[in-house]
């Protein structure tokens, strides 16, 4: 979820509910010890113990290749407050698999028990967990369930599997019957991720999976009322109704919002069209906005077309103000 889930959509989306934690974008580490300031540019959240406003703690993900350097990178990050290390192994972007990132180092097993193995025995003693971020391989899924293995071997506390090679990428379908499998070689907890849009995507993916926990990602985007929708079903069996376009639209709003207050507004307009870009493929309200919106560079014409109604609402009320303030005179 790089460039996507940033702190501001941390706060706003787990502020709806529904959410058990978040996790950051990651920390690529090389060959550095990086500062501080890294750390607290990726996750703000560290010096307000490492929780979203609504009290939704925040894991920390690093990146990275090499066993030493993550390990002291994890206990910089543990020092600074992170409740638990996550590691990427899941992220498929070419610019970071050539360089030795993400889901390159699942072409090797034995380097995902080494990496995790460094993180690890840094963080010993510490009482602070590490976690992996899977996908079920690189080219093919030969190697799924030797890789979840050789992390649980380094020291995962838990796995959250991907449903797709990083050849797949995101395409249409998520293979969760391969996190059964996977789930079904390793004692620690699996968490399925992948093609969960709805509730009924939800409980599909657990009685394939066998899973009892669900990792949202872009589905989070698409409906920023899907955590909070599953956890009523949850705790009472009932089923919400669908997510409307306003709420779609306030929590883009709001996002204008707090994101204008540091970012240019141009920057804004590109992050609330990468976000609209996402709702706008499971949500035929956004896609008809998204038509619209997608040539406009700035940000008031982007609100204002964002949601015409609440213009016209605005203006019928200072209309009905200006002649009360006539019959009054």
């Amino acid at each position: 979820m790089e460039g996507v889930i940033d702190v501001i959509t941390r706060d706003l989306l787990t502020a709806r509910g529904g959410f058990d934690w978040a996790v950051t974008e990651f920390v690529r580490v090389t060959d550095t010890l990086l500062p501080p300031r890294v750390f607290h540019r990726i996750c703000p959240e560290l010096v307000h113990r490492a929780e979203t406003s609504c009290g939704t703690p925040v894991h920390l993900q690093l990146l990275g290749s090499n066993p030493e350097r993550l390990g002291d990178n994890a206990r910089r990050a543990a020092e600074l407050g992170a409740p638990c290390i996550d590691i990427n192994f899941g992220c498929p972007a070419k610019t970071v698999n050539r360089h030795d990132g993400g889901a390159s180092l699942l072409k090797t097993p034995q380097r995902v028990e080494a990496v995790v193995a460094g993180v690890h025995r840094a963080l010993e003693g510490s009482g602070i967990p590490v976690t992996a971020k899977l996908r079920l391989g690189f080219e093919d899924k030969r190697l799924a369930v030797a890789c979840a293995q050789a992390a649980e071997a380094g020291g995962a506390a838990s796995l959250v599997v991907h449903a797709r090679t990083r050849r797949e990428g995101y395409r249409p379908p998520a293979y969760w019957q391969w996190v059964r499998r996977i789930r079904q070689h390793v004692s620690v907890e699996t968490v399925v991720n992948g093609d969960i849009w709805t509730l009924e995507d939800y409980q599909r993916a657990r009685a394939i999976s066998g899973c009892d926990h669900v990792m949202l990602g872009r589905a989070a985007l698409a409906d920023p009322l899907l955590a909070a929708r599953i956890r009523h079903w949850q705790a009472t069996g009932e089923h919400q109704p669908p997510t409307r376009w306003q709420d779609r639209s306030t929590i883009l709003k709001e996002y204008a919002y707090q994101a204008s207050q540091s970012v240019p507004e141009k920057v804004v307009v590109s992050l609330l069209k990468q976000w609209l870009n996402i709702m706008r493929q499971h949500d035929r309200d956004a896609a008809e906005r998204f038509v619209e919106l997608r040539r406009i560079r700035e940000l008031s014409p982007f609100l204002q077309t964002l949601n015409p109604s609440d213009h016209s609402e605005r203006e019928e009320k200072e209309e009905a103000f200006t002649a009360l303030q006539t019959d009054r005179q």
